[in-house]
């Protein structure tokens, strides 16, 4: 009697797991997430929804063929999407590339971009700061101090009143500390990369209509105020760069886009 009870048991789990939703079933559950994640213009949720219908329910061919189907449709809407962005962003590019200079020199990996208000002609001998970027949209500045006697600075400070950035330190003998002199005359550059500008950068660009100060931070202190034309210079310079980087995005976007969909 036990043992039939055990058996009877045996076979009403075996039914019951038998007549369970079926993978076919299971995969249309995903295919219908990702159809209202799609409505909700959710597509990054939606693609992952699909790609993992061929992996979770490999033998239910017809889910799966539906969801190459649907993401097929998705990563052709995005490309188009990517494509109409990518247009608009290179329109822009143009303009704001009209404020700049473009060289490449045998040394340089990327062409450079320097903004017109701050050629050599225009900055060799005046204390000021200067930004640099290049094609990729790395962006970062140097302050330039120009005088008769060594600063030996490490840092500036820019500020109106009680609002402020100010640089990391870069200390005396580092490579992006420079210091040379002719005759009289004292040249100290400092340059801020990686980051090391820390926010000076987007102070200068939000606030250029303001009458922004710098200090040079070393042995002595040494002040200046900003010309509207650096201050331009610079918040041009984040405006290109933050397109360039978005223009490099798009590009790869649409490549990796094109190769999905067997695009040459």
């Amino acid at each position: 009697m036990k043992i039939s009870i055990v058996v009877i048991a045996m076979f009403a789990i075996f039914y019951l797991v038998s007549c369970g939703p079926s993978d076919e079933d299971k995969a249309r559950v995903k295919l219908s997430n990702a159809k209202s994640l799609v409505e909700n213009h959710d597509t990054t949720a939606a693609l992952l929804q699909l790609d993992s219908i061929p992996i979770l329910y490999p033998k239910a061919a017809y889910a799966v063929n539906a969801a190459k189907n649907m993401a097929n449709e998705i990563n052709f809407d995005l490309l188009q999407n990517f494509g109409t962005e990518l247009d608009t962003l290179e329109k822009k590019i143009a303009v704001l590339e009209k404020s700049f200079v473009k060289e490449k020199s045998d040394i340089d990996r990327y062409t450079q971009y320097t903004h017109k208000r701050q050629t050599f002609g225009r900055g060799w001998d005046r204390s000021y700061i200067q930004v640099h970027l290049d094609e990729t949209g790395e962006l970062y500045i140097s302050s330039n101090y120009y005088g008769k006697n060594w600063l030996d600075h490490v840092a500036i400070r820019v500020y109106d009143g009680k609002d402020d950035a100010k640089t990391d330190t870069i200390p005396l003998g580092n490579v992006y500390n420079h210091h040379s002199d002719f005759q009289d005359l004292k040249w100290e550059k400092v340059t801020y990369r990686d980051g090391k500008d820390n926010g000076v950068i987007e102070f200068i660009a939000h606030n250029a209509d303001r009458r922004l100060k710098a200090v040079f931070l070393g042995k002595e202190y040494y002040y200046i105020i900003l010309e509207d034309y650096d201050k331009i210079a610079v918040r041009d310079a984040l405006a290109l760069s933050q397109a360039l980087k978005k223009r490099n995005e798009l590009k790869n976007k649409i490549v990796a886009l094109q190769k999905k969909l067997n695009i040459q």
